[in-house]
Parts: structure tokens; C-alpha cells; sequence
């Protein structure tokens, strides 16, 4: 329906829920109640109660769909799912480092930027909120391999302004789109930074070391005192090469090295006079004969925080010794990085290694090296000129569904590996009630107060037959708006009092609250309600199906719901070829599917669609190589894995279930193995 006529006049004699408030109505919803609520779990939301003229809903192509008819007692949705990015994105924070998306909070610092002058620049803001569920998938792939996994709504700044991934010239999708003639703005991927180990720990206590401390011995004639003393202004670094030396078992002393006074800040320090730490240190900081990857990488984080400078738009690590700078230039050279060696002149002959490339490459040397002195990676306020080839190389649907996360911030933008992001709303429905069809799908939810009397009404008119009634297949019925306005309950027990048949799905435990209702319902009439789980690996689980509550909450509420003697269907899906299809994971999973009181079990093992195949080989051969022949040889002839794979598939879980007691068939229990569904009705989504 329209949602121009959703709103109708308020009943006669009806009392008062609210004043109308602002903000301001939308033209679509006339008479509508706003409220918001101060709780926590509803900052920052508006809900417009309404009195639709009907719940409902014929579904358009029912054809496609299991169901005809549905009903949905909510436009909008407290889960908050505005989803763009692949959750493993990495975001530029204010310190200079990178953290996925997925790992963002609330209120974290992060860069975004903001037009000043001639110039976009980048500045720091504040991560205000933050969305994940799952959505179609594109990868976008830039001239210098840059890639980014976002759904087809999200849009990048691009030379021709905010792009979305996916559009059209005409139509309901007409917008502006990105295509292979536009380049996006920013610095390109961000490169992965360094690994805490012993070899990165030596290089950077070398480089602070050699770079800022004393290390001496001094003889007299009592004897030889031995000296190591290093006094910093910046705690970062001296925490850290403190906690380094400890991890060699050289034990340091804190002491206050100098107040502060006017401009100069307060020095703290770190210092040892036992000979033996002495000699450990000495030995420590001693340059190797083959330096490796990750010596030298801590080499160049300690002696950036020794004698680095970044201010200007210039980073520079200066010294005296001829040694020093040249292993600087030495370690720069290895990873690719151009520099040049200058001699301002000066009398104590300090000279400088500058390094070039601009931003790109100096926030290529912060994420490379990882330098603990924050200050000194500060990019706020540069501008945002690159001169990186971020070409649009290619957009390629995936084919499948991915969680994908979103996040509001101060500045409506941040730097998503390397390009600039914006915060992405796509909710295109919501633009029928005059909304935004952005953060207003999350923000403010249109609440049919009346649903329940509604559904009684049209239940009770001659017209209505008795369909099969499916709820939870727009937006979730059981998301948290329902545990204030307590729609459901209403909507069950009219479908209970006319013994209607009806289906719920829901991502929700608070379907649980529910329970009474549902039993009464299904002792006049046919109640379903079902789950997937595909394995009970916890840590697969998190590499696999990182956005979906993990397989034992699912597990839990398929028992609550069986228990209180629903017969609840687990697709057991998709079943992972050398991964989950092993005798131990099926006997695993279908045991716990069965103590969890699971009516029945269906294995379908996992197909490959054209984008899905390509996107899964490239996480299979990144996190299981050795798989990946396997999966040639079974999906080399398309999408689906042979007949004779599946049917032995099929049998093996169907021998797991026998021994686990899901093959029993007993007067009022359907608790049996269905036959397996043919491959072209198989509804999965992987990862």
C-alpha cells in the first residue's frame, strides 16, 4: 500500500498518548503522535505513532515467495541497520592508526573531513553511532588494488562529487553512480601494520635507544659505574620501550627527569646502573648482519620517536651519526619509500633524512612502523591532495549477502581504507511517508499503534479466507521497539481467536516474551517458526558469520521455543566443504541441534553463485589454502557441488540424526529428516 494513506483520523473518544511534537510532521503522516524516550537503547529516536487504515499486506510477486500475505506492525527499525562496508574495513583513527569498522564504538575519534577554503581537509570527529546487519555485496576494486566490499547505497567522494556504488539513469534507482571514469579521493589502502615481536621489539628499543638515551660506563678508580638512562616527554614511548626492555628482563626504575616550565613539558625517564642489564642492553641494541622485516620496521618506529619530527606537511628524523642514518635510509629503501639525505648546515653536523611522496606516503611509514608517539601523527588539517591512481577499476556484485557495518559521525564522512566514505542511509521506502530515506529508517520509526485492532478487523471480513500469514519478512517484528509498544502480543491473539495460520520470522529473543500467546495459537492452528545453523564451531563462527548471533544463541531459543512444544525447523546450512563436512562437525552439530529439541534437520551444502564463487575463493585461499584445489575439483562445473557429493552429504547427516534421535516420527511429533530440497530452491547466504 501507499504509505500517503497510511494515516487515519484518531478513534472516537480515544485518549490522548502525546502532544504533537517536533520535529516537525511529515506531510505523509497527518495526525501522527512523536514521541522519543530517554533510555538509552532509544537515543537519539523518534517514533510516529499512527492509525493505519490497514495491516494486511498482499506481497508483490508472491509467486517468487513462500507467502501471499503479510503483516508488519512497524515501518522502520530500532535494530538501527544502515549497513555499507565489509566490517573488516580499515578506518583511519585520530591517533594515526587503523581499527575495522567492526571494532568502532561509540564516541571513538576518528578522521573525517571538511571543506576549508579552496581545499577538503582532513579533521578529527567523533563516531556518534554505529549499525550492522547483512546486504547484497559489490566489490569495488581501484587501478592501484585498492578494494572495498560495500553494498550498492554507499557512496564515496569521487572527482565528481558523492557517488553511490550502484544507480541508474532513469527509474527508481536514477542517482548519480560511479563508473570506471571517475577516481576517488583519498590516499589508496592502508598498509597493515607491524607484528609484536620479539624482532620489531629489538629494532625500536635500537632505534630509541641508539636515537634519545645514555648508555655508558664511566671508571674510577673505586670501580666502573654503568649507566643507561633515557628521559622522554612523551609517555608513550617511554612506556613502551620500558615494557620492551622488561619483556628482555632488564628491569628499569621511573623517575621524574625534569618539570614542566614555561613551554617545556615534563620529562619522565627510565634508568638501570646493574652491569648485567647493562650488558643485555648493549647486546640488545647491537645492528644485526641481516636485518628483517620486522627489526626493521621497529627500527624506524624507535628512531622516529627518538629524533623524528612530522609538522609542515615534512617527515623527518634527524641525527649525528653517520651510522644511524645511514640504516635509516637503508630500512626507508627496503620498504620502498623515497628519501633524501640534507645538511642544514649546522655546526653540530645534524643532518636530516626527509622523507617524499607527501601524505600518502607518510601515513604509509605510521601504519608500517607504528611509531607510539601519537602527536606526532597527527594529519589534521592537511589537504586531502593525492596524487594516488585511485581509478574505478571495477564494481562487481558479489552475489551473495554480507554483513555490512555503517557509522554516523560528526563530519557525515570518514576515511574508509584510504577514500573518503560517507555515512550511507539507503532506506528508499521511507521516502512514501516524506522521510529521509537515510538515518530516518533508523531513527524514526512509524509505530501502527491500532495493529492489533486492525488485524482483528480484517480477519473478521468476508472477503478474507484464511491465508497463511507471514510477519518479520520487511522489518523485524520482534526488533526493540516492540518490548515498549507491546504490538504482538495484540497481533497473535487475533490470530489465535480466528485460528488463522501464520509464520514468524525474527532475529529477536523477544519472541521468547511471547511464548503463552504462541501456545494458545498453535493449539487451534498452525504456528512456524524456524532457525538456521549451519555449524557450532564458535571460531569459525566468527570468520564465517561474524554479523549473526552466534550458533549457541541460536540454539538457545530453538530449545526455549521447542520446549514450550513448538516443532521448530533448523536448515542446517550451508554445510562448508573441508571445513564443517567432516564426521566430527556434522555428529557436533546435529547433536546439538538435537538437544536442542529441533523438530527437524535439513542439510544443504554450500553453493557458489557467479561473484559469491569468487569472493569465497579469495577468503578461502587467504585463511585456508590448503582447501583450495578441493574446491576446484568440486565446483568446477558451476555453482553447486556434485549430485553424488550432496547425496552422501545427505546421508551422513541423516545417520548423525538417527543416532541423535531427529529420525523418531511419534503421534503429535514431526520430529524427522525431511528430503533433501533440489538445489534450485536452496536459499542460502554464506559469510
Amino acid at each position: 500500500m501507499r504509505w500517503d494513506n497510511l494515516a487515519a483520523p484518531p478513534a472516537e473518544g480515544a485518549p490522548e498518548r502525546a502532544a504533537p511534537a517536533t520535529p516537525p510532521l511529515p506531510l505523509a503522516l497527518p495526525g501522527a503522535t512523536v514521541r522519543t524516550f530517554d533510555t538509552p537503547g532509544f537515543t537519539g529516536m523518534t517514533f510516529y505513532e499512527v492509525r493505519a487504515k490497514s495491516i494486511i499486506n498482499r506481497v508483490p510477486g508472491a509467486s517468487r515467495v513462500p507467502f501471499e500475505w503479510t503483516i508488519n506492525p512497524y515501518r522502520g527499525c530500532s535494530h538501527a541497520c544502515v549497513y555499507c562496508l565489509a566490517g573488516d574495513t580499515p578506518i583511519l583513527m585520530a591517533d594515526g592508526r587503523t581499527r575495522q569498522l567492526r571494532d568502532l564504538e561509540i564516541g571513538d575519534q576518528i578522521y573525517g573531513t571538511e571543506r576549508r577554503g579552496a581545499y577538503r581537509r582532513y579533521v578529527v570527529t567523533t563516531v556518534r553511532a554505529k549499525w550492522s546487519t547483512v546486504k547484497p555485496a559489490y566489490r569495488i576494486t581501484l587501478a592501484d588494488g585498492t578494494t572495498l566490499v560495500a553494498s550498492g547505497d554507499h557512496r564515496f567522494l569521487s572527482d565528481r562529487g558523492w557517488k553511490h556504488v550502484t544507480g541508474g539513469m532513469h527509474g527508481p534507482l536514477r542517482r548519480p553512480y560511479l563508473t570506471t571514469n571517475n577516481r576517488l579521493i583519498g590516499t589508496g589502502r592502508f598498509t597493515d601494520g607491524p607484528k609484536d615481536s620479539p624482532d620489531y621489539r629489538r629494532g625500536y628499543v635500537c632505534g630509541m635507544a641508539r636515537g634519545d638515551a645514555n648508555l655508558a660506563s664511566y671508571h674510577y678508580a673505586t670501580g666502573t659505574v654503568y649507566r643507561f638512562r633515557l628521559a622522554l616527554a612523551d609517555e608513550e614511548a617511554l612506556s613502551r620501550t620500558e615494557r620492551y626492555l622488561a619483556d628482555a628482563g632488564i628491569e628499569t626504575n621511573r623517575f621524574s627527569f625534569a618539570p614542566a616550565s614555561g613551554q617545556r613539558r615534563a620529562m619522565g625517564a627510565i634508568r638501570t646502573s646493574r652491569q648485567h642489564h647493562f650488558e643485555a642492553i648493549r647486546q640488545l641494541i647491537e645492528w644485526p648482519v641481516d636485518p628483517s622485516d620486522d627489526w626493521q620496521r621497529g627500527f624506524l618506529a624507535g628512531i622516529f620517536d627518538a629524533e623524528g619530527s612530522c609538522s609542515g606537511g615534512i617527515l623527518r628524523i634527524s641525527n649525528s651519526d653517520d651510522r644511524i642514518l645511514d640504516e635509516v635510509l637503508r630500512a626507508l629503501g627496503h620498504f620502498g619509500f623515497q628519501a633524501v639525505l640534507e645538511d642544514p648546515g649546522r655546526a653540530n653536523r645534524v643532518r636530516e633524512v626527509r622523507l617524499t611522496g607527501g601524505i600518502a606516503e607518510r601515513l604509509r611509514f605510521f601504519h608500517l612502523t607504528d611509531p607510539a608517539i601519537t602527536r606526532k601523527r597527527s594529519i589534521d588539517g592537511a589537504a586531502l591532495k593525492c596524487q594516488a591512481n585511485l581509478q574505478i577499476a571495477s564494481i562487481e556484485p558479489l552475489g551473495l549477502e554480507l554483513p555490512l557495518w555503517d557509522i554516523t559521525t560528526g563530519t557525515g564522512d570518514f576515511i574508509a581504507n584510504g577514500v573518503v566514505s560517507h555515512n550511507c542511509f539507503a532506506r528508499n521506502t521511507h521516502t512514501y511517508l516524506d522521510l529521509d530515506a537515510g538515518a530516518d529508517f533508523d531513527r524514526k520509526v512509524i509505530v501502527k499503534v491500532n495493529a492489533g485492532e486492525l488485524v482483528r478487523r480484517e480477519l473478521a471480513a468476508p472477503k478474507w479466507r484464511g491465508a497463511h500469514i507471514a510477519m518479520g519478512t520487511n522489518v523485524d517484528c520482534y526488533q526493540r521497539a516492540e518490548g515498549r509498544y507491546r504490538l504482538m502480543p495484540q497481533i497473535i491473539a487475533a490470530l489465535r481467536d480466528f485460528a488463522n495460520p501464520f509464520s514468524i520470522l525474527t532475529k529477536g529473543t523477544l519472541i521468547l516474551r511471547d511464548l503463552p500467546l504462541l501456545r494458545q495459537a498453535a493449539e487451534v492452528t498452525r504456528v512456524g517458526i524456524s532457525y538456521s545453523v549451519g555449524f557450532v564451531d564458535e571460531s569459525l563462527w566468527r570468520a564465517v558469520e561474524p554479523g549473526t548471533p552466534s550458533p549457541r544463541r541460536r540454539l538457545d531459543a530453538v530449545r526455549a521455543l521447542s520446549d514450550a512444544g513448538f516443532s521448530v525447523g533448523v536448515l542446517m546450512a550451508p554445510i562448508l566443504p573441508g571445513l564443517t563436512d567432516d564426521d566430527e562437525s556434522i555428529d557436533a552439530t546435529v547433536a546439538a541441534i538435537a538437544a536442542a529439541g529441533a523438530a527437524s534437520v535439513t542439510p544443504l551444502a554450500l553453493h557458489l553463485r557467479p561473484g559469491a564463487r569468487e569472493w569465497y575463493a579469495h577468503w578461502l585461499g587467504r585463511e585456508f589454502p590448503h582447501l583450495v584445489p578441493r574446491y576446484r575439483e568440486l565446483y568446477r562445473s558451476g555453482s553447486y557441488a556434485p549430485q553424488a557429493y550432496q547425496r552422501e552429504l545427505t546421508a551422513r547427516v541423516r545417520i548423525a540424526a538417527r543416532r541423535h534421535g531427529l529420525h523418531r516420527s511419534e503421534p503429535g511429533d514431526n520430529r524427522r529428516l525431511p528430503e533433501p530440497t533440489p538445489p534450485a530452491a536452496e536459499q542460502l547466504t554464506l559469510l
